[in-house]
């Protein structure tokens, strides 16, 4: 070997070893970046675990909270369990770093505390202690620290991301430089020729395996870096959804949502907010306290400043459905509130505002008062119409004999009068009772298809006179047929009643207006009003300009015996009875008000199908006839008179107190021509029950029934059964003789 051979073999030996020695060391630096990346990678996926450990253990103690299902008890207990061995793993992972060491000791008693609040929930919850989980969620510590848990963790999850950059450049950095030794010692090599071939073969051999194996890593890392990028994505796109789904709930709600500062100041509030209280983001409660007048849950007793909803929150109390009236000053309607509060503390634990809720429960207590009301005037109506029955049989007596007694002492002036006052008084009886039957809903209708203008206007020419001059009438009448199905009478009746009223109302003169309309009750109404029926109605309705009735004065306007005129000036049956007529009819009343303004009351009343129909013609007079009267009736007193009258009109009679003797005496062949019996007898069978057996007995039976007040025995849905008679005590004379002869013609 020549010397420049030597010297270009051994320049070329030296070179090869600082390539060499090089190449070795990049490799070596190569595994050392591979490991780094790999324990990077690691580490992160530690943080995405512990994060994901503590997001279900939040997760399923919430679930618990809302559905109480065991599964996420179940599931908050199994990952529980996890959370510590995983933040010890995560502590080994970055012990390397005194700083990431330094931060994640401090999360870590934040993060156990965390679960160790939601484990606690869910005891409490176990033990139905509502006191405990008040208290624990009065310290509002919970959210504080996940938020706290979870910043730390982004920030360590930040670094080991910084740290993953910096290794990964410096990992592809050494690959690039080791390829260009790896070229230039190949050039070297092609130099040497055979000399080093084998040498550099097996240089070549190592540097390609190195190369490979640097391939290997770089390939691994981006895989894990793509997998790890799709997770973060996923992440991002459920915690997307999730903010969607509560921004979509919050704005939905139908209830008012307030987030409030210490200072009173709106912060957050949604759509109903806005509706309900009138109340933005950017308004200040304190101020707001000048648009209204707000009182309690009474509606009387003004609430003052430090007991409104928004001061007590903010004091840190808590509550739940707390009751308060809304008057606006603009003279709106009032809204009764249901308001729901909880202060929101912040990481000192000091109040740094707060969250309102309200419910408007406007409608339900409106309900909840029309149902009260109308069970009240039910359970009147019951015991009025009870004590009626006794009443009309004395009434039935006392008139009837009166009237005999006046007849009588025709010589004896003074005496007959006497008798006229006790005639007249036992009259005055007898329309209380039935004003109070009307009340009751217990009056025998004989409902029919009624031009309701046609009738308002023939009534309005009986008011005329009535009312006085200084009552200015008038109508206004919706054009076209308008057919109700009711009792005229009883209208007529109603509406005087209401138009003197009215004329009480108004003391110095005034107008009474009476309209008619064709309505549509929808269901939103019948859901705020007990007892409507939706569907059309004939409206009528009667207006005056006289003083007005407050709102308590209105709740008590349909109830018997309440007036507010002085002693001796009304009995305070006038609207009762109306109420009860409307109520029988199938319709519906309504009363409106103001003090000062005047009042509206309207009857909304069944519409009427096919033809009007012309009332009956009355029927002549007839003394009484030469048949055989059967008279049943278990008042004995009444009894006595009733067949002392029919005898004194030449019929003859029979009697029996109940219908077992009354069965008794037709199964034994007494023979008679008119079952003349009270609905309501002792005996087993009502009078209609008894009517209808001996009619299987004798076909063709006659039947007269009289009754104190009516049942469900010979009247349906307020209206007398269709064939059937009936005299109605207390009655004259010459009512039941009438009766007599139209029950046998």
């Amino acid at each position: 070997m020549i010397p420049s051979q030597r010297v270009i073999l051994g320049a070329g030996l030296a070179i090869l070893l600082i390539i060499t020695a090089a190449s070795i060391g990049l490799d070596v630096k190569s595994r050392s970046d591979t490991t780094w990346v790999n324990h990077t990678v690691q580490v992160q996926r530690k943080i995405s675990d512990l994060r994901l450990l503590l997001r279900r253990a939040e997760s399923a103690a919430r679930g618990y909270e809302i559905y109480r299902s065991a599964s996420f008890n179940e599931e908050f207990q199994t990952v529980h369990a996890q959370i510590a061995p995983a933040l010890a793993d995560l502590k080994r992972g970055v012990r390397d770093n005194p700083d990431q060491v330094a931060l994640l000791e401090g999360s870590e008693p934040l993060a156990l505390r965390r679960v160790e609040i939601a484990a606690e929930a869910i005891r409490l919850r176990n033990a139905n202690d509502q006191a405990g989980i008040a208290a624990l969620q009065g310290k509002g510590e919970g959210r504080g620290l996940m938020d706290t848990v979870m910043g730390n963790l982004d920030h360590l999850s930040a670094e080991e991301e910084r740290l993953l950059a910096a290794r990964s450049q410096d990992s592809r950095r050494t690959g690039i430089v080791l390829l260009g030794i790896d070229v230039a010692g190949a050039l070297v090599i092609l130099l040497l020729v055979v000399m080093v071939m084998r040498e550099s073969q097996r240089t070549q051999v190592a540097l390609k395996s190195t190369l490979l194996e640097t391939t290997a890593a770089k390939t691994q890392l981006e895989a894990a870096v793509a997998e790890r990028t799709e997770h973060l994505v996923a992440a991002h796109d459920e915690l997307r959804l999730s903010v969607n789904v509560l921004q979509s709930t919050f704005h939905s709600m139908a209830e008012a949502v307030l987030v409030i500062d210490a200072e009173g100041t709106v912060l957050l509030s949604n759509p109903a907010a806005e509706r309900m209280l009138l109340h933005r983001t950017g308004m200040n409660l304190g101020n707001l306290r000048a648009l209204s007048s707000v009182f309690q849950g009474d509606g009387v007793t003004p609430m003052k400043a430090e007991e409104l909803p928004s001061a007590r929150v903010l004091r840190g109390e808590q509550f739940e459905d707390l009751e308060m009236i809304v008057r606006p000053h603009g003279g709106g309607p009032a809204r009764h509130l249901m308001i729901s509060g909880r202060p929101m503390r912040d990481a000192q634990g000091e109040i740094s505002g707060a969250v309102l809720v309200y419910h408007d429960a406007t409608t339900s207590r409106e309900t909840e008062r029309q149902l009260h009301q109308s069970q009240k005037l039910d359970a009147i109506g019951k015991l009025t119409g009870g004590v009626a029955h006794d009443f009309n049989n004395m009434l039935t007596v006392i008139s009837g004999n009166t009237e005999t007694l006046v007849a009588s002492l025709k010589q004896q002036p003074e005496l007959q009068r006497v008798a006229r006052l006790i005639d007249d008084a036992a009259e005055r009886c007898a329309e209380l009772i039935q004003h109070l039957l009307a009340f009751a809903r217990r009056q025998p209708l004989q409902p029919r298809n009624v031009e309701i203008n046609a009738a308002l206007s023939d009534i309005a020419k009986l008011l005329r006179p009535t009312l006085g001059e200084q009552i200015q009438i008038e109508t206004v009448l919706e054009q076209g047929p308008m057919t109700a199905h009711i009792d005229p009478s009883r209208l007529t009746n109603a509406v005087l009643n209401m138009a003197i009223n009215a004329r009480d109302a108004m003391p110095n003169g005034g107008k009474l207006l009476l309209e008619t309309h064709r309505v549509v009750l929808d269901e939103a109404y019948a859901q705020a009003n007990a007892d409507v029926v939706p569907g059309p109605y004939v409206m009528l309705a009667v207006s005056d300009t006289g003083t007005g009735m407050p709102p308590d004065i209105q709740q008590k306007a349909f109830e018997p015996f309440f007036t507010t005129k002085e002693v001796g000036k009304g009995s305070g049956l006038g609207l009762s009875m109306v109420y009860g007529f409307v109520k029988q009819s199938g319709g519906h009343i309504k009363i409106y008000s103001e003090e000062g303004h005047g009042t509206t009351i309207k009857l909304y009343l069944p519409p009427g199908e096919g033809t009007t129909e012309m009332a009956a013609s009355a029927a002549p007079q007839a003394e009484g006839g030469a048949e055989t009267i059967f008279v049943v009736e278990d008042d004995p007193l009444v009894r006595n008179f009733v067949t002392a009258q029919l005898q004194s009109l030449g019929y003859k009679t029979i009697a029996a107190p109940d219908s077992r003797a009354a069965l008794q005496l037709i199964e034994a062949g007494q023979a008679f021509d008119l079952l003349f019996t009270d609905v309501v007898i002792p005996g087993g069978m009502s009078g209609r029950e008894l009517a209808e057996e001996v009619a299987k007995r004798r076909p063709g039976l006659k039947v007269l029934y009289t009754s104190g007040y009516t049942d469900n025995a010979i009247v349906h849905h307020g209206k007398l059964d269709d064939g059937v008679l009936l005299l109605t005590k207390p009655y004259r004379r010459n009512q039941l003789a009438e009766m007599i002869r139209k029950a046998l013609g």
